[in-house]
């Protein structure tokens, strides 16, 4: 009887996989035709793309990396910044490889960057691994081409991180300040909602030194805040994890979507930044523009 039953377990798992494999295929080809990138897309532009809380290792995740590749042949974005998350569960050497490493081998092999931010699911000795480019480091700054970016830790905004991070906005001379980190200064999340503590102190650095757009993650889904004082956030935190119906639409939410993964496109050019959203069937959830305000600083 045992025997039997394992048997029918093998089988009832082989049909399962093929029924996977075959909706994969399926979904693969409906997601070619669904694709469209609606940004500019010039050559001398700045081309990234943005995610977060996608570190699963699960068959979404993988879906979404292929789209991402998929989209890279038309739209050559060669980083990618990773609102934290970065890895659910356990973190050996083969918990980075399924869950980072392979659903993104294309990527990296194409010689994309990948930065990373630490989210709360995420043990700070990630700051170590190569690829995710922290350089030992639980916050940094990098420069691409007028962008000047900065990967925050949210998990211990403490003294120490907002003295550095008023110091590097305070010297940086690019036109375009964007800070990416984990949990959001806003949100419409019933699991989470807005950090507000978190705002009050990192807001204001933002605002007085001329921070023009936030991107964050920790809610399963896709949010654009109406700008605040000037300020573009926006929530991106379904690259993998999903919790749909948890957004419940507030008086600073322009658009949401949780139905499905997602991740960003963005490019910079001169005083705009163009965003496409892009879900894991391929069909755009959200675009436009955003212009540059001049901010005076101190």
């Amino acid at each position: 009887m045992r025997r039997i039953l394992a048997g029918l377990i093998v089988i009832s798992l082989l049909s399962l996989n093929c029924d996977r494999n075959h909706v994969y295929s399926q979904t693969k080809a409906a997601t070619q035709e669904a694709l469209q990138i609606v940004l500019p897309n010039k050559k001398e532009s700045v081309h990234f793309a943005v995610f977060g809380d996608m570190g699963t290792g699960e068959l979404p995740q993988k879906q979404l990396a292929d789209l991402m590749w998929q989209t890279r042949q038309v739209f050559p974005f060669d980083a990618v910044l990773m609102t934290g998350d970065n890895l659910y569960g356990s973190e050996s050497p083969r918990d980075y490889e399924r869950k980072f490493s392979q659903p993104y081998q294309q990527l990296l092999a194409a010689g994309v960057k990948f930065y990373a931010s630490l989210g709360n699911h995420d043990n700070s000795n990630q700051r170590f691994f190569k690829d995710f480019n922290m350089k030992g480091k639980e916050y940094y700054t990098f420069k691409k081409g007028n962008v000047r970016f900065f990967a925050l830790n949210s998990n211990y905004m403490d003294q120490p991180q907002l003295s550095w991070l008023e110091e590097e906005l305070k010297k940086s001379g690019s036109e375009w300040k964007i800070c990416f980190f984990h949990h959001p200064p806003y949100s419409s999340g019933k699991q989470h909602g807005s950090d507000k503590e978190l705002r009050k102190v990192v807001e204001p650095l933002f605002l007085k030194y001329g921070v023009s757009v936030v991107f964050t993650g920790h809610e399963h889904f896709y949010e654009r805040i109406k700008p605040q004082q000037g300020i573009s956030y926006f929530v991106t935190g379904a690259g993998g994890k999903l919790r749909p119906g948890d957004v419940r639409p507030s008086n600073f939410t322009e658009k949401a979507f949780d139905q499905d993964q997602h991740f960003m496109l963005i490019e910079v050019i001169e005083d705009q930044l163009h965003f496409q959203v892009i879900a894991r069937t391929g069909k755009t959830i959200d675009s436009g523009i955003i212009t540059r305000q001049e901010i005076k600083g101190p």
